[in-house]
This record gives C-alpha cells, sequence and structure tokens, in this order.
C-alpha cells in the first residue's frame, strides 16, 4: 500500500521531511477495524511530532490523526461496524498514524462518518472534535443538553480547528460565546460560526471582557498557548472552571486558582486509547453524537484547506501551513 511516512525529523522545508513509501497492508485483528483511508486532516500534533530531532527511524514511521474512509475488513471482536461503513476518527498517537492507503483502528474510538458530508469535510472534524467535546462536556462538566443556558465561556484561539468546532458545540449548548481572535479573517471566521463576542487576544482581554459587561465568566477554554494563563485566572469566575490542551511549558502560578477555588483541568484526546480506559467507547459515540447534530444542520465542518493527492509533497505543504501558526479552520489531503 501507499504512505507517507518518515525516517528523519527534519524542519518541513527540507525536501526529506516526508517520503512517499510502500508498506505491507495490515491485517485486521480483535477489536480492530482496516480503513481504506480517503482523507485525513494535519493537526498541530502531526508538526510537534515531526518537529526536528536527532532521532532516525530504522523504518518508516508514518504520523497523522485524523482520517475518514470505508470500512475494508473487521477483526473477529468487531461488533459496531461492517465491510463498507463509512467512518472518521482520530486514532491513536501510540500506534501508526492515518498518512497510509490502508489504516487500522480500534473500533472503539471510531464513529459513524456525517451521511451529509464528502470524505475531506469530514477528515476536518475528529481530532478537533473529541477535543472541544471532551474539554467541555466531559472535563468541564458543562451539560450538553442545555441546562447551563445562559452561561459565559471565554474560547482563547476560537479560530484555530479546536476553537472553531467548540464555538458551534457551545452554542448548542445555549452558552453565551466569548470568542479570541487577532485577524481579519479569524474574526470573521468565528462571526459565522456563531460566536456572540470577539475579543483580541493580541490586546487586554481583561479589560475588552469587562467592557463588554463580564467582570467574570463562568468557563474558560485555553485552545492555544499558556501566555494567557494570567488572563484566564483573573477573569474566571470564583468556583469557575478552565480547561487547557497546551503544553505545561510556561508558568502557572496558582494562589489566584486558590483565592477563587477554581478548578484547573486538562484535556487530551488521545489518553482514552493510549491508556486503554475503561470508556474508551466513549468517543465512538461522542463522534456518532456529533454526525448526527451535522447532519441535522446544527454544526457544520470546520474544513478551510484541500490537497489532494495524499503524497510527501502535499503533506510537507500542509505542515508549512500550520507552522505559520495563522491557519484558520482545518486543512485536509484527500485522495492516494
Amino acid at each position: 500500500m501507499k504512505a507517507v511516512a518518515l525516517t528523519h525529523y527534519l524542519p518541513v522545508e527540507n525536501p526529506d521531511a516526508f517520503l512517499d513509501v510502500d508498506l505491507p497492508k495490515p491485517t485486521a485483528t480483535g477489536r480492530d477495524i482496516l480503513v481504506a483511508v480517503k482523507a485525513v486532516s494535519v493537526n498541530p500534533v502531526d508538526t510537534k511530532v515531526r518537529a526536528p530531532k536527532d532521532k532516525v527511524e530504522e523504518t518508516p514511521r508514518v504520523i497523522g490523526y485524523d482520517a475518514s474512509g470505508v470500512v475494508e475488513a473487521v477483526g473477529p471482536d468487531v461488533t459496531l461496524f461492517k465491510v463498507g461503513d463509512e467512518v472518521f476518527y482520530a486514532g491513536d498517537i501510540t500506534r501508526p498514524g492515518t498518512n497510509q492507503q490502508f489504516h487500522l483502528v480500534d473500533e472503539r474510538i471510531v464513529g459513524f462518518k456525517p451521511k451529509s458530508l464528502g470524505f475531506a469535510e469530514s477528515a476536518a472534524l475528529p481530532l478537533t472534535t473529541i477535543t472541544a467535546y471532551e474539554a467541555f462536556f466531559d472535563r468541564l462538566g458543562i451539560d450538553r443538553e442545555g441546562a447551563d443556558k445562559g452561561e459565559s465561556v471565554l474560547i482563547i484561539g476560537a479560530g484555530g480547528g479546536v476553537g472553531s468546532i467548540a464555538i458551534q458545540l457551545a452554542k448548542a449548548a445555549g452558552l453565551v460565546v466569548i470568542a479570541t481572535a487577532s485577524r481579519p479573517e479569524t474574526t470573521a471566521w468565528v462571526k459565522q460560526l456563531g460566536a456572540d463576542h470577539v475579543v483580541n487576544h493580541r490586546e487586554d482581554m481583561v479589560a475588552q471582557v469587562r467592557a463588554l459587561g463580564f467582570q467574570h465568566v463562568d468557563h474558560i477554554a485555553i485552545f492555544n498557548d499558556m501566555r494567557h494563563w494570567q488572563t484566564a485566572v483573573e477573569l474566571i469566575r470564583p468556583q469557575g472552571g478552565i480547561v487547557s490542551i497546551d503544553d505545561t511549558d510556561l508558568p502557572m502560578p496558582m494562589d489566584g486558582m486558590k483565592m477563587k477555588a477554581a478548578s484547573l483541568h486538562w484535556e487530551f484526546m488521545f489518553a482514552r486509547a493510549m491508556h486503554q480506559t475503561p470508556d474508551m467507547i466513549e468517543q465512538h459515540r461522542l463522534l456518532s453524537y456529533v454526525a448526527s447534530e451535522i447532519d441535522a444542520g446544527r454544526i457544520r465542518t470546520t474544513l478551510d484547506t484541500v490537497l489532494s493527492p495524499i503524497n510527501a509533497e502535499n503533506m510537507r505543504k500542509a505542515h508549512a501551513l500550520i507552522e505559520t501558526g495563522q491557519a484558520k479552520g482545518k486543512i485536509v489531503v484527500e485522495g492516494f
């Protein structure tokens, strides 16, 4: 089968950062399904995994953590899917990635693809959808069905892939969404997705949020980086909650959190698969739920750019776009 792989961890402008290779077609066992991959999307985690380092792989390594496709074969213990089903999923960071023609994945972290979307539009969704969904509903404990209607959420980094789906999930749950964006195009994008208010995260966010009439906000999601930690601590309401997906590479003083009895939650969407948690199947359920919401017209894909076909050249282009830090929505590479 065809695959896009790496052996050396190189800057994206290096022509050998990715290689077109042929690999053996995998065989489905246990609860794994074998998916004929139709489209993949590129996320910041891909660029972090590929980031330059001295390590050299003895055999080509395939990365990639988003895919849509068609079930080609199923393992003997599979109960959720059958051959021919159209699916979408984010995979497992501890296993070979999705940038290959046929890919093995545990059925418990796979959802049925939205019927109303094509493969490229669907591939844009899984990783960011799982991240945003778990951040709001599993970590912060917001009620998906609207019991917390009217509460406020500040989404820092709202124009990116995770933020783009988070705005829609928050609105569907009845929250008042304050989104951050710093460029005209991302400001327009978050408004299109339903944000009630937009503030610029390159300026004084505390002053901007309070000028909107919010002394504090009920929930805060940090979907870019920890430069905004102190702002989040200042704005979170007493006994409110902050969720972050970023690395802990900047200082995070906790005294303000303690004085407010506020809570901090971490979201890492690979945790369930990585640790084989008893509730792994929740990712199957949430992806299928979001697919039904998309088919009902309540949530839209966050696809922005499509490259074709899936090969080393286009994977380098996609990674370069992500590394600019200027991407809005999602970048998808489609078709072998």
